[in-house]
This record gives structure tokens, C-alpha cells and sequence, in this order.
């Protein structure tokens, strides 16, 4: 989960770099990155649903339970089948 999060973050940083020619803005909201970048707006309830992830997931302590005990392969393979869509989109975008 924590992987999928950082990769979204950076594809969407990388496309608003490429667009702009400028430094990323200093966020790491992926709804707000995904405005910026004007993502498919079907992809922005997925952002949002990713964003908590970053915290419960490399932050343990954070959710108050185990991390293994947070995820079964259905949620994970939910997630990162969308992370690939944001992926694929934003690299379309970068050629």
C-alpha cells in the first residue's frame, strides 16, 4: 500500500513537472495533485481513497493494529490495479 501511494504521487509530480518546467509544489495530497495535473475525473475518488494508506501503512501505530491485519489480497489487489491505471494514464501523458 505504502508503494502504491508513493509511486501515484510521484507519476502525478513528474507530469505536473513536465507540464510546467517547474519543481513539484511541496504537497502530497493526491486529490490535490490530481486536480493540478487535471486527472480523469473518475480517477479522483481512487486518490482519495489512497491518500490515508500512506500514514496506516508505514506508520503501523498510526492504524492502532498489525498491517498485515489491515490488508487481505482483495484490498491490495484493488488498490494496486488502480495505482497501474494512474500510472498508465500519467505516462500517456508524458510522451
Amino acid at each position: 500500500m505504502f508503494y502504491c501511494e508513493q509511486a501515484v504521487e510521484k507519476a502525478l509530480k513528474a507530469l505536473l513537472m513536465h507540464r510546467t518546467g517547474t519543481p513539484a509544489p511541496r504537497i502530497h495530497s493526491l486529490p490535490e495533485l490530481g486536480r493540478l495535473v487535471r486527472i480523469d475525473p473518475k480517477m479522483l475518488p481512487f486518490l482519495t481513497d489512497l491518500a490515508p494508506h500512506y500514514m496506516v501503512s508505514r506508520y503501523p501505530d498510526a492504524a492502532g493494529v498489525v498491517t498485515k491485519d489491515l490488508y487481505d489480497g482483495r484490498i491490495s489487489l484493488r488498490f494496486l490495479r488502480g495505482s497501474k491505471e494512474v500510472l498508465s494514464w500519467c505516462r500517456r501523458r508524458l510522451r
